[in-house]
This record gives C-alpha cells, sequence and structure tokens, in this order.
C-alpha cells in the first residue's frame, strides 16, 4: 500500500540549551550594566546536593572555560559546563520578585522532581544523593 500521507521537509525546531526569559535578561543587564568587560556572562551549573540529589548554582563570570559551551539568550552570555548540560538542556531561566522574595529560577523539563526550596531536582535517569535542605 502506498503512503498518501503528505510528507513534512521542515526541519524540527532546535530548542536553545539554556534561554532567558525577559526578567531575567534585564535583571542581569542591571547587574552587569558597570561591567566593562565583554565577556561577562552568567554561569550557569548543576552540582550534586539539595534535597532532591541536584542544585543549581549561578554566578557572574568574566569569561567561557576551554570546556564551557557558550550560549547567547537575549543579548547576554550564558555559560554551561559540560558537565551540566545533560542536566540543563532545554531549561528556561527566570527572575521573580514577590513577597516572599527575589531570585533567579529555573524551569527545567528534565526535572521529574523538585523540592519546595526551589533550587533542588531530580531528574529521571539520575537521581542523585538527596541531601538536607538548608542553604
Amino acid at each position: 500500500m502506498l503512503n498518501t500521507e503528505p510528507q513534512s521537509t521542515s526541519e524540527p525546531a532546535i530548542q536553545p540549551m539554556v534561554r532567558l526569559t525577559d526578567a531575567a535578561a534585564e535583571k542581569l543587564r542591571e547587574l552587569t550594566a558597570e561591567e566593562t568587560n565583554p565577556s561577562i556572562g552568567l554561569r550557569v551549573y548543576v552540582y550534586s546536593g539539595g534535597c532532591s540529589g541536584f542544585r543549581y548554582g549561578m554566578m557572574l563570570e568574566d569569561q567561557p572555560t576551554a570546556e564551557d559551551l557558550t550560549i547567547e539568550s537575549q543579548g547576554i552570555r550564558v555559560y554551561v559546563d559540560d558537565q551540566s548540560t545533560q542536566y540543563l538542556a532545554g531549561s528556561e531561566i527566570d527572575y521573580v520578585d514577590t513577597l516572599m522574595g527575589a531570585g533567579f529560577t529555573v524551569n527545567n523539563p528534565n526535572a521529574v522532581s523538585a523540592c519546595g526550596c526551589g533550587s533542588s531536582f531530580r531528574t529521571a535517569e539520575s537521581a542523585g544523593s538527596p541531601h538536607s535542605c538548608s542553604h
């Protein structure tokens, strides 16, 4: 039997490794407004720990290392180390400012569960080793 269904010739959309929301990009522009180094960027990484097994880390970085993946989102450089890419693929970084506090958050499609602290998560492939939820 012949397949008479139309064949799609378009490529699937490539999802960025990490993307910044408007609020996150605006806050980072504000935080780096006085910087003169054109390589300044946001380092985003994942490390073992936290109550769900993994934790997110973020900091401003002067420049990437040779092992980093450099992403540009909304004009902001984002540096992700090779080890963290498997956990952060497709993630969105947001900045929220509520009555309970302000800060950057990660909306991660790879996380199957997260802790109430908001900075700890677990993936389906690797549960990590849970620890206390203290900051």
